[in-house]
């Protein structure tokens, strides 16, 4: 989740050092949610039959090996390409991972387990981009690329010398996969998972030179600010499980809500640090409950087949992490950061009434 989300934190480096605009360097955001999208099914199929240790230990690595190529680049181009490989990395990783996390404990710790894993979002934002971001104002945005290459190596060679042989329990086909998509409850997922990954990713990836450019926060505040952000998502993570495994709707809908009334506000408030912070907060918190309430929905109206909601969860998410990325850009270069924030609050209120919708289909979870 770091590599994925860490040039929010160091956007302004990477746009200095290469001469680009906003947009152009929000591509390395777009890039590997574009291509995580496309590799979640087509790598948790080809690879059906492998064992699921070995495939994340090597996973993890291709992740290294990206990083040290992002560290190196001479030139911007080789640094979307290191963002390429990044995607399918992630891509592979996450249905996978998901998956796993029931197999791991006794089935009573099930649930729990679940929340450990995907806690590991909101402590990319509250550890991994303060902390490369802090890396990055010291020694430069590519000593932090090589330190998280470093420690991808080391997280590969844990997971093959911990896990236990983990065989694919049940083949996926791509039969199970379309079957899902016909499901009306898998739809409406689909759909509300746009919606709000689309609003939090289009304004959040350009949160660094907003609050650069709106707030006047320096690179130091900056640094803190996204550690309260993170910090308040990691609070609500493991809260938000319960909420989603009782009413996934309701607690979908709250979290879309606190997403747009935050950065609504932010063009306004956002002018002073006080303002900014409070509201960061509220963000951080809404959009921590996000992964864990959509990831429930996918399961919940898919069950029997986890493997193959977790691939759609994934491939969903990661396209519109890419698609928010690169529609935010367009907004930040043509209009300003602070329109890009207003951007983003509007398509989170109309996800809104969409988890309202259709009260006859309300028991997904």
């Amino acid at each position: 989740m770091t590599v994925e989300i860490l040039p929010i934190g160091l956007l302004p480096a990477i746009r200095d050092d290469f001469a680009v605009t906003d947009g152009t360097a929000g591509l390395t955001m777009t890039m590997p949610g574009l291509l995580a999208a496309l590799a979640a099914p087509v790598v948790t199929t080809a690879t059906a039959r492998v064992d699921r240790r070995a495939l994340l230990g090597a996973l993890m690595l291709l992740l290294a090996a990206a990083n040290v190529l992002a560290a190196a680049a001479p030139a911007y181009w080789l640094v979307l390409v290191s963002r390429v490989a990044v995607g399918v990395a992630i891509g592979g990783f996450w249905p996978i991972a998901a998956g796993l996390a029931e197999r791991l404990v006794p089935g009573e710790s099930a649930g729990r387990a679940k929340a450990v894993v995907f806690s590991a979002v909101p402590l990319g934002s509250v550890l991994g981009v303060p902390l490369g971001t802090l890396v990055g104002d010291v020694a430069g945005w590519r000593t932090a690329f090589a330190l998280l290459g470093a420690l991808a190596v080391a997280a590969g060679a844990a997971l093959l010398a911990v896990l236990p042989p983990l065989p694919p329990a049940e083949p996926l086909r791509p039969a199970v996969l379309s079957g899902l998509l016909r499901r009306p409850r898998v739809r409406l997922a689909l759909v509300m998972t746009f919606l709000v990954v689309l609003a939090h990713f289009g304004a959040y990836t350009y949160v660094a030179p907003f609050l650069d450019e709106v707030t006047g926060a320096g690179p130091g505040l900056v640094t803190v600010f996204l550690l309260v952000y993170g910090a308040a998502g990691v609070g609500v993570n493991f809260a938000a499980r319960a909420a989603a495994a009782r009413a996934p709707r309701a607690a979908f809908a709250c979290a879309a809500g606190l997403i747009a009334l935050a950065t609504l506000l932010l063009p306004w408030a956002g002018r002073w640090p006080g303002g900014a912070v409070v509201l960061l907060v509220v963000w951080g918190a809404a959009y921590g409950a996000v992964p864990v309430c959509s990831q429930t929905w996918f399961a919940g109206a898919a069950p029997g087949a986890p493997e193959a909601a977790s691939v759609l969860f994934t491939a969903s998410f990661q396209a519109t992490i890419s698609l928010g990325a690169l529609a935010g850009g367009a907004v930040v270069d043509r209009a300003s950061t602070a329109a890009v924030m207003s951007a983003g609050g509007l398509v989170a209120a109309l996800a809104v009434p969409v988890a309202c919708a259709r009260p006859g289909a309300h028991r997904e979870g």
